[in-house]
Parts: structure tokens; sequence; C-alpha cells
């Protein structure tokens, strides 16, 4: 199962359908509360994921499988809701706190 470091990440994706809507309303969010760590956080659709080169790839519920698929060494977090989502920011204390992430 993949892992990494909070401290480690430096690019994440969020992954959605069609690269547009809900995951850059997600990606945005993301953006504004990491933006003083200088991590960089981007939208993409799931089957772009293999070249954005993420650190972490964040996706809803639905899509986690297919993007395991498109980047089975990176780790892929998974969520139900686009705006305050326990698992997002369990992400983004993590990365603050330079815990461990890895793959449910």
């Amino acid at each position: 199962m993949p892992s990494i470091s909070g401290s480690d990440i430096k690019l994440i994706v969020v992954a959605c359908e069609a690269g547009m809507g809900s995951s850059v309303m997600v990606a945005n969010q993301l953006a504004k509360q990491l933006k003083s760590m200088g991590i960089a956080v981007k939208h993409s659709p799931v089957n772009g994921l293999a070249s954005m080169g993420a650190d972490l790839v964040l996706c809803h519920r639905g899509l986690s499988a297919r993007a395991r698929e498109a980047v089975p060494e990176k780790v892929v977090i998974s969520f139900d809701m686009f705006l305050g989502d326990p698992a997002i920011a369990s992400v983004v204390s993590a990365i603050q706190s330079g815990g461990t992430i890895s793959n449910e």
C-alpha cells in the first residue's frame, strides 16, 4: 500500500470525471489552505493522472478505483463531500504535521 510523509508532498492533484467543476472547487480550497507551505494543487480528469506527476491524489469515492488504476504507485485519498470532508481535513493536518498519509 503506497504511503507518503506529509512533509514530502509538493503537488496534490484533485481528480474528477472531466477535469472541471467540483474538482476545481476542492483544488482552490486546498490551494488556499496550503499556499503558505509551498504546495501546488492542481485538478485533472482521472484519465490524465499519469502525466500529472502528483505526489498525492484526491478524488471522489466514485472515482477512486479508476484513480488507483491510473497511478498505482501513488497515494489516492477518496472523499465523499466536496466541501468540509473529514478525509480532506485529515490530509491537510498530516501535511502540516509531517504525518504519514496512505491509501485507506
